[in-house]
């Protein structure tokens, strides 16, 4: 469809495919300001003023500080809000903190609980005066920078809204069978951007380019895939080691191409299969599957109302697209293939800026024909990441 369609008239989508409206105002920054300047979250002497990493898990409507020791750790039924502030400009004798805001919904997050996260983003970067870098983060589909960030990503089923935060001490104990999935993400810029998922466990989960480890509660089996990579292994053993540290018990580690290793597959069911190659596709998105950013074509649109009327037309359709590109007086959507840059000039009208979102949101849905997934982050003029110029130099 043309590139200015449906954007009078923007569909709605649930709350994983939109942010609260950003009007933009005034008086609603004042708002917001004043919002965040009561939330206990931010006011702990060091947001804004420390660099460092931040985590919050949304609970029944409240932020609440994510334990440090768990930092790094997701459950699917949750969404989460993360800060990373750091330095820029030592070396130039600029120093300043700069921040990169991302709020992490679970594919089975509830739809208050990610409302709240969204909404909880946008009053967070009034409390850092509106300079940060705002990132959508699906779990699907994670962005370079998010996990560049941390040393390992693991994401756990459940969630506080299921109830998996309460133990009964008096309940008898349960055989718990646990099945986590270690592989390096598939579009990681980062040698390092290592992910531990929990997946089904059944022999069917199994792939041989990945390493497994499986828990039964009274003992611990890693099984290596054929084709897995030594720093898969590497970050299975520091798995193991986490786990074995709160309980001592036995630890076996196999080869696919052991014999021994079909015990694994028979104790996750698979006790009469005969098959010999694994195959079963990771937890991402399918895009994350496909050519790296840097292969894919980039496309620089502009949003304006400079005639009256709110357009959205295609500026560029190539590389090399430069900062010069872009325009003090409106808000442009740059397409680098997986994922969606916003920058919003200084100059942007009050309707440009409360509609950027929503047209990020169309634009993934009706012309970029993306899933729900897409992660989609925006700068402000003079302000913009490191990442985002990274992004324009590809």
């Amino acid at each position: 469809m043309p590139p200015h369609d449906g954007l009078t008239h923007l569909k709605q989508y649930d709350i994983k495919d939109s942010n609260v409206e950003l009007i933009g105002t005034e008086i609603d920054h004042r708002v917001k300001h004043k919002s965040a300047q009561a939330e206990p979250a931010w006011n702990n002497g060091k947001i804004g003023q420390q660099a460092g990493l931040y985590v919050w898990r949304i609970e029944d409507f409240e932020v609440i500080p994510w334990p440090e020791q768990r930092v790094g750790e997701f459950y699917d039924g949750d969404s989460y809000i993360v800060l990373h502030s750091y330095k820029v400009g030592e070396k130039e004798g600029r120093e300043r903190l700069v921040h990169d805001i991302f709020f992490w919904l679970g594919s089975k997050t509830s739809q208050d609980e990610a409302g709240t996260a969204a909404y909880k983003t946008v009053e967070l970067d009034e409390f850092l005066n509106g300079v940060a870098t705002q990132h959508r983060e699906v779990q699907e589909q994670l962005s370079d920078e998010f996990l560049a960030i941390f040393p390992r990503i693991k994401i756990l089923s459940g969630g506080v809204q299921s109830g998996f935060h309460h133990v009964d001490p008096n309940a008898a104990p349960k055989e718990i069978t646990t099945l986590l999935r270690v592989f390096k993400y598939p579009t990681a810029g980062h040698a390092h951007s290592t992910v531990v998922h929990e997946v089904k466990p059944t022999w069917e989960s199994l792939d041989e380019d990945d390493v497994f480890i499986l828990d039964k509660g009274d003992k611990i089996w890693v099984w290596q895939g054929k084709k897995c990579s030594p720093m898969e292994k590497a970050k299975a053993a520091q798995v193991v080691s986490d786990l074995t540290l709160a309980k001592h018990i036995d630890v076996e580690v196999l080869s696919q191409t052991e014999a021994r290793s079909a015990v694994v597959v028979k104790l996750l069911g698979g006790g009469n299969t005969t098959q010999t190659d694994f195959k079963a596709a990771r937890p991402v998105s399918s895009r994350v599957s496909g050519p790296v950013a840097g292969d894919q074509p980039q496309k620089l649109f502009r949003l304006s109302d400079a005639e009256g009327t709110l357009s959205f037309s295609l500026v560029k359709d190539r590389k090399p697209i430069h900062i010069a590109d872009f325009d003090t007086d409106d808000v442009f959507l740059l397409d680098i293939g997986r994922a969606i840059w916003v920058w919003r000039g200084l100059g942007a009208s009050q309707r440009e800026r409360a509609m950027w979102l929503n047209v990020a949101h169309s634009y993934v849905h009706q012309i970029h024909d993306g899933p729900k997934t897409t992660p989609i982050a925006s700068v402000i003029e003079g302000n913009e990441s490191p990442a985002f110029f990274k992004a324009i130099a590809v």
